[in-house]
């Protein structure tokens, strides 16, 4: 999962953008990218780590112009190189620079199909570079000196004929302007705003509202899936419907757990999904534990604090904050390898001892992947003194590999894999044990807008919407996303120097 951000102002962009990402941090700790445009030149910098750590003030002083893009990265596909961080750029034609949000599920025709014909090469393992190439080979079929609007449109409608997957992408002209598209299905998210000023309009291009809140954007929409927006560097703003077949899907774990509360996606807010998460959670808890003796329910942050407050309003039960939270180590969802997971869910999370001595304990999360965090939170509240640890997820077990964009693991290092949730329950070391239900989570987000049809729960019930995805594409899948291959590739790339 990461984060995408692209302005076109009547005034400098850079601390715009530097902004935005900060704000839009949450969705990816790895790497960060800033590129902006002044006349007929880019200016860029980007490397690993946060954006506070990428960014300085000779940085910020050098990257000037009224357009630019910015990026900030976990790394789904590739490593995690800085060779990889975002944006990517290529120079012909004319001089494109591009950053996405997603995954491709067709990564190894496109690079087939890239260096055999369109005879271009890719220097990275990065999806995001063959995407790249992808849109400027197709830019460059209607290349002319002084190209039309129409021709980037026709461009991004051949990217979504050519690329599969889920993608929200941000791109840039040199010396003509910001365009963003998004997936035909919708899948990854993607909003864009205008700020009024004394000398025009601004706009600007974010994966999540809050982006554009913060900066003193107006929410106009989100993009609509397959759809394209260019905004010329004179501020005129283009949009057209790019695929032939849209229809939006929308991924619905950004709901559960990636974006922030305080944004809106698909006109559904997710505060209030969230709340009506944990309304429906404690249905089922008093369905299945009528007689329950929980005397305090305690959030695992941040993200669960939402349905936790709910849950306890309805069970009439005290909702305390058990855990202090570190806030300068990154999510452990999105940490590469097993052993720094283990190592930073202690270094993070630090219990209240008083909140757990001889109490019974309903610790509620947003969702349950590999488990391990969950069974080390278990355990502290035990030591903390906890008489019985019971845990609550606000969404269903995940059982499958999301292919759109999160770097969930192989299968067999889910918890739930082949697990019933008895079983599960006994790995973490809870007392019990409860789920969501997939229909009751569904319904917790389309209640915000009926207009949602569909969605996105493959993590959940292993049901692709690209209809691409087979036991062949699970199988490289697995040897590319397990532990011990992230960590062949992380030491591969450890001895690399890369000035930027």
């Amino acid at each position: 999962m990461c984060g995408i951000v692209g302005i076109v102002s009547r005034s400098p962009v850079n601390l715009d953008l530097y902004e935005s990402l900060s704000v839009l941090q949450h969705r990816g700790q790895d790497a960060a990218g800033i590129m902006t445009c002044e006349d007929d030149r880019f200016f860029m910098r980007k490397g690993n780590g946060l954006v506070r750590d990428v960014f300085f003030k000779q940085h910020m002083e050098r990257l000037r112009g009224n357009m630019g893009i910015g990026h900030v990265r976990y790394p789904t596909a590739g490593c995690s190189s800085s060779l990889e961080a975002q944006p990517f750029y290529v120079n012909s034609p004319y001089g494109i620079a591009l950053a996405h949000n997603g995954n491709l599920t067709n990564t190894d025709v496109l690079k087939e199909q890239l260096f055999l014909d369109d005879m271009r090469h890719l220097n990275t393992e990065s999806d995001t570079e063959a995407l790249l190439n992808v849109f400027a080979h197709e830019l460059q079929l209607l290349a002319k000196p002084d190209f039309e609007t129409e021709d980037i449109f026709e461009a991004v409608a051949a990217v979504h004929e050519r690329c599969k997957g889920g993608y929200a992408v941000i791109a840039m002209i040199v010396g003509k302007g910001v365009l963003a598209f998004r997936d035909p299905n919708g899948i990854r998210p993607a909003v864009y705003g205008k700020r009024e000023t004394a000398t025009g309009t601004d706009y600007m291009v974010a994966s999540e509202s809050v982006a554009l809140q913060a900066q003193g954007f107006e929410l106009v929409r989100d993009l609509m899936p397959g759809e394209a927006v260019f905004i010329e560097q004179s501020g005129v703003l283009h949009t057209r419907q790019c695929a032939e077949n849209p229809k939006l899907v929308p991924c619905i774990f950004e709901l559960v757990y990636f974006a922030r509360p305080d944004s809106i996606m698909d006109d559904v807010s997710v505060y209030k999904a969230r709340l009506r998460m944990g309304q429906k959670l404690v249905l089922k808890i008093l369905r299945e534990h009528p007689d329950h003796d929980i005397d305090v329910v305690i959030p695992i942050p941040d993200t669960s604090r939402t349905s936790a407050l709910e849950v306890a309003y309805h069970l009439n039960v005290k909702y305390r904050e058990g855990f202090i939270k570190n806030r300068y180590i990154g999510r452990t969802f999105i940490m590469p390898g097993q052993t720094e997971r283990k190592k930073s869910v202690r270094q993070k999370l630090n219990p209240i001892d008083l909140e757990f001595q001889g109490k019974n304990v309903l610790l509620v999360d947003d969702s349950i992947v590999r488990g391990t965090t969950s069974k080390q939170i278990i355990q502290m509240a035990r030591e903390a003194g906890a008489n019985n640890v019971y845990m609550a997820s606000a969404a269903p077990p995940v059982r499958y590999p999301n292919v759109y964009g999160i770097d969930m693991p192989a299968p067999e290092e889910f918890v739930a894999h082949n697990r019933t949730v008895d079983e599960i329950a006994e790995a973490i070391g809870a007392d019990w044990l409860i789920y969501q239900d997939l229909d009751d989570l569904i319904e917790a987000v389309q209640k915000g807008n009926d207009k949602l049809q569909e969605f996105d729960c493959s993590c959940f019930d292993g049901k692709y919407v690209t209809k691409d995805i087979d036991e062949d594409y699970f199988r490289r899948l697995e040897l590319h996303r397990n532990d011990a291959a992230k960590m062949k590739r992380q030491r591969s790339h450890s001895a690399e120097t890369v000035e930027l």
